[in-house]
């Protein structure tokens, strides 16, 4: 038995779509003999991350390399580029270790959504030098390692995603409403989602929200139309994917949105625009519409069949991102001590 240690700064009670990555992967990786060590926020002192409380940052990280040389472990994985993994990174450069880190978050555009004032160029830089001494730098989708090798990456591998189609699964709804057709969201409710692109269209039927976030409560009184209805887990949110017509996914910044397969899964088409993450994940024109016009994108989504869509999303497979992942650690050669 192999063991591999998952050093992130995400980790529950989060949710999201790196919190769901890894709980599924660790589960997977148990079918080849690896078990899984997480040194996550929950072992430190935590403070809130400023303007989203939800979010914890480890404080006391002083005791990083003991939690690391504790662990003795075959394989060591940084997952997230916060106060964890620059604390993690620091440590296993100076050992002389080695390690591989994974790019789940486009930090970049989301700081500079929040921080006008701090531009896209900058935050890469940050992020190069972040996965500059990992042996491999595991990412989402071909068009993510694409768009990674403009800013000079190297040392990519792609490992995709997947769904668990034991959870999220059809209902028994066989059709989309045309007349009435509920359009829905599932996430965080956060300004880097550019969320009002979908609450500001003009469509028929109803909008509804899952999730929470900092944005909520503005979002909420800018547009009393839309049902918010917070985080929803289990066969609760199961059933809000399966009874949508379409779901909307308005992000221009995610590597990949793990929601458009759980929605898939589930039957609903997903409506969105043409950029990473989606090229990669939908199915134009069978699971799914991707259009710079959302609203466009939404109507037309209404048309296509739902059982297309569960057969496409059945085809992804967590094993299958557990042994890409696999295949990509490289021994840490047990110099943690040096």
């Amino acid at each position: 038995m192999k063991k591999l240690l998952l050093i992130t700064d995400a980790w529950e009670p989060q949710t999201n779509g790196v919190v769901t990555t890894y709980k599924n992967i660790i589960s997977k990786l148990k079918n080849f003999d690896v078990e899984t060590e997480v040194l996550h926020p929950g072992l430190f002192f935590n403070i809130p991350c400023p303007g989203y409380a939800e979010i914890k940052l480890a404080a006391n990280l002083w005791k990083m390399g003991e939690l690391i040389e504790q662990s003795n472990a075959d394989y060591i994985h940084v997952a997230v580029e916060g106060p964890i993994g620059i604390a993690a990174r620091r440590y296993l450069k100076k050992h002389q270790s080695r390690y591989t880190t994974s790019f789940h978050t486009r930090f970049p555009e989301y700081i500079s959504e929040r921080i006008r004032f701090i531009p896209v160029k900058t935050g890469y830089r940050f992020m190069q030098w972040f996965h500059k001494h990992s042996a491999k730098i595991l990412v989402t989708t071909p068009s993510m390692q694409k768009n990674l090798s403009q800013y000079g990456f190297d040392r990519m591998a792609v490992w995709g995603r997947g769904v668990n189609t034991d959870v999220f699964k059809p209902n028994g709804k066989t059709s989309n409403d045309i007349d009435d057709p509920k359009f829905l969201y599932v996430g965080r409710v956060a300004v880097e989602k550019n969320i009002e692109a979908f609450l500001s269209l003009n469509l028929p039927g109803k909008k509804i929200i899952v999730g929470d976030g900092p944005s909520r409560a503005e979002l909420e009184k800018k547009y009393p139309d839309a049902e918010f209805v917070g985080y929803k887990y289990g066969e609760a949110l199961t059933e809000y994917f399966g009874s949508a017509d379409v779901f909307v996914f308005p992000s221009r910044t995610d590597t990949f949105g793990l929601v458009m397969l759980e929605a898939m899964a589930c039957g609903t088409p997903v409506a969105a625009f043409p950029v990473a993450g989606p090229i990669d994940v939908v199915k134009p024109n069978v699971t799914g519409i991707l259009d710079e016009d959302l609203g466009k994108a939404a109507l037309a989504a209404l048309h296509l069949q739902r059982s297309d869509c569960i057969e496409h999303a059945q085809q992804q497979s967590w094993e299958t991102c557990a042994q890409t992942m696999l295949n990509n650690l490289v021994p840490a050669q047990n110099s943690l001590a040096g």
